[in-house]
């Protein structure tokens, strides 16, 4: 056991310079740099958030000098597992993508700090062309939102098949998930779960929804459960 500890202390101690130190340093910031802005341009601007923009700069820098620091291969490995056992106390659970990001940062750390500058180089524009490729093409993304349709009619209409005509007319798809009464029972709304089709005027669909409904409350929103 002394000579674990004896041997890991002799390469950190021989193996470290100022000259390698600095350039780690240098090229970790500037591989966070790069992911950092990745982030930046990609992500949409509803989950997008200038704290981890700012984390994924600093990480590659703090992973590599954590590595070269510990040195030996034994040391290693546990610095890195640590590292990664604190992902998983984020405090707030953003976009999915975030925890891809916080990886790509500490391939491109882990990288820096063992002294593969050129692997890492060519890792982390790869990786970054083809995130802004996926974005800018649009692959995986749903071409058609589901949206949540709520409409308040007076009690006095007979919501049965009241809005199918309009309904087949702009949605490719639409379901009647809920009923409630509001107003003291004065009134019904009705919740529709409706897939839009393409290039249809949502202006137009709520105008003859208003006709029919006597101008009262409608709302069109994103459903929570719909995938960019």
């Amino acid at each position: 056991m002394d000579n674990l500890f004896n041997n890991i202390l002799v390469n950190v101690s021989n193996d470290i310079t100022p000259q390698s130190a600095i350039l780690t340093i240098v090229i970790a910031a500037l591989f966070g740099a790069v992911i950092a802005f990745t982030y930046y341009k990609t992500q949409d601007d509803e989950v997008y958030q200038k704290s981890l923009a700012v984390t994924l700069l600093m990480l590659p820098v703090i992973l590599s000098v954590i590595i070269i620091f510990v040195g030996s291969n034994i040391a290693r490995a546990f610095s890195l597992a640590g590292t990664l056992s604190i992902i998983r106390f984020r405090s707030a659970p953003g976009d999915p993508k975030d925890i891809g990001f916080i990886f790509f940062d500490i391939a491109a750390g882990l990288a820096c700090g063992v002294g593969l500058y050129g692997y890492g180089i060519l890792f982390v524009l790869a990786l970054c062309v083809i995130i802004f490729a996926v974005t800018k093409f649009g692959f995986f993304e749903k071409k058609k939102t589901r949206k949540t349709l709520k409409i308040t009619i007076p009690e006095d209409l007979n919501y049965q098949g009241a809005f199918d005509d309009i309904l087949e007319k702009y949605t490719e798809k639409y379901t009647l998930t809920k009923i409630k009464t509001t107003d003291l029972g004065a009134l019904f709304e009705l919740c529709y779960s409706v897939l839009m089709n393409d290039g249809q005027n949502e202006q137009e669909f709520l105008n003859e929804l208003r006709v029919r409904n006597g101008n009262l409350k409608i709302t069109l929103a994103v459903a929570p459960q719909s995938i960019k």
